[in-house]
């Protein structure tokens, strides 16, 4: 009879704990509970404490918190038919607890579904070229034609982007040709630029040589010319000085004086010994002024 009543006790408590695990639902800040009453939708609860009724109610978790999903390589066709390899990865985020729930059956399958013909839609009617390089308007596209879709299901595409793009093998190698011819295209304008550079800084150096040489050879006529100038002043000054002092001294001299001083220098003439006939035309004055200083 104890055993009995021992069972059946722990069967109560067991059955109380199960009863309060089952009404009773903490809920975190980031999630909300969709509760169904009888198959019938009441609305959200949450968060914190939520008091449910066992077995007519039942609840499904929803979190609001923004979600990040990959999609894996998917194979497309460009517009110029070539097949590429893309991965992406989508962000989302539920905006609406309710409309999640009773909208779609499994939302991550279906988005998942969604975004994966969604973006060979997408890349179909893109060259190959430009997916290469317009990756930011195809995240763009990606996420546009995504969220049109999820709104109605009450979440938001928040972000797309696409990891990694690969191309065919031979769309490679003819890329690897082409960045190859590139580089070396851009090696051999940025040589010419250095010779062309180079040689400018040369003409500029032998024009700045060529200046300052013709300005030091300017400098110097200018110098040479100014002491010239100077020297020849200063000669023609000795030579004034010099006149003025034969001047000062030619006026102390007398008649007499000038008189024995030309027949000196007559008389220096004649002893020359090439012949020679000399009749100075002051010859007959001279004399007679002699001859008056005699008397």
């Amino acid at each position: 009879m104890t055993t009995f009543v021992l069972c059946l006790v722990g069967l109560v408590v067991v059955v109380a704990i199960a009863f309060l695990s089952s009404a009773v639902k903490v809920v975190p800040e980031y999630q909300r509970l969709v509760v169904f009453r009888l198959g019938r939708c009441i609305g959200e609860r949450g968060p914190g404490l939520v008091l449910l009724i066992p077995i007519v109610d039942r609840a499904v978790r929803v979190d609001l918190r923004e979600q990040v999903r990959e999609i894996p390589h998917q194979t497309c066709i460009t517009k110029d038919n070539a097949a590429i390899a893309v991965d992406f990865i989508w962000y989302y985020k539920v905006l609406d607890a309710e409309q999640s729930v009773l909208q779609v059956g499994s939302f991550e399958d279906a988005a998942r579904g969604m975004a994966t013909t969604t973006l060979r839609a997408v890349i179909g009617g893109i060259l190959l070229d430009d997916v290469l390089s317009e990756r930011e308007h195809i995240n763009t596209m990606l996420r546009t034609r995504l969220d049109e879709v999820t709104e109605r299901w009450g979440v938001k595409v928040t972000n797309v982007e696409i990891r990694e793009i690969i191309p065919p093998r031979e769309i490679q190698d003819a890329m690897n040709k082409q960045m190859s011819a590139e580089r070396i295209r851009r090696a051999v304008v940025t040589e010419s630029e250095g010779q062309r550079e180079a040689a400018i800084n040369v003409a500029e150096g032998e024009k700045q040589a060529a200046i300052l040489k013709a300005e030091g050879a300017k400098q110097a006529a200018i110098l040479e010319a100014e002491g010239a100038r100077k020297a020849q002043i200063l000669r023609a000054e000795g030579f004034a000085k010099a006149l003025e002092a034969i001047y000062a001294t030619a006026r102390t001299i007398d008649q007499k004086t000038m008189t024995l001083q030309y027949f000196d220098t007559l008389k220096q003439i004649g002893s020359s010994p090439s012949t020679k006939y000399i009749f100075p035309l002051e010859f007959t004055s001279m004399i007679e002024g002699f001859v008056k200083g005699e008397k």
